[in-house]
């Protein structure tokens, strides 16, 4: 759906605005389908697949405390409020950009430990290993599985702490 956006002196914007009693879209839809001969269409509703506009109008109180929850976030407001009815509606989390980073890192870290232990094991298939040195390489392969383990660990703690973030407090 096309949007048109224009300015007006302050004068006629409001001698307009008594006149659009239904609202300034609306009327200025029914001006340009009667310009042109054809019929208005009813309230403006965007395709599926695109995105619409919300507009909030918060009191100052409401206002500042948004701008603090959101900041505390590491989130601009749209954002925060975005993530939040993500959240309610749907069961999805939404992480900060902090957040996104920090489990790139995680994810980089598990590949690693991964070529790490991959490495062990082929090894230990090929060589021909006394006691000592195959204690030892197993001894590798339990510290490797204990890192892995405390890692996805705290992925989970860390989804779940974010879920439990948007979770309603009442």
């Amino acid at each position: 759906m096309a949007m048109f956006a224009f300015q007006l002196p302050d004068d006629l914007a409001a001698k307009f605005d008594a006149l659009a009693s239904s609202g300034r879209s609306k009327k200025l839809r029914e001006m340009v389908a009667q310009a042109v001969g054809a019929e208005a269409s009813g309230a403006a509703v965007a395709p599926r697949g695109q995105s619409t506009k919300l507009t909030l109008r918060l009191k100052p109180d409401d206002q500042a405390a948004l701008d603090e929850v959101s900041g505390d976030q590491g989130l601009r407001r749209t954002e925060w409020v975005l993530a939040l009815l993500r959240r309610r509606l749907f069961g999805r989390p939404r992480f900060s950009r902090r957040e996104e980073l920090a489990f790139y890192a995680v994810q980089e870290e598990l590949r690693r430990i991964g070529v790490n232990v991959n490495q062990i094991a082929r090894a230990m298939n090929t060589a021909v290993m006394p006691g000592s040195v195959l204690d030892a390489e197993m001894s590798s392969i339990e510290a490797f599985r204990t890192e892995i383990r405390e890692h996805v660990r705290g992925l989970s703690d860390a989804f779940k702490g974010n879920l439990a973030y948007w979770e309603d407090e009442v």
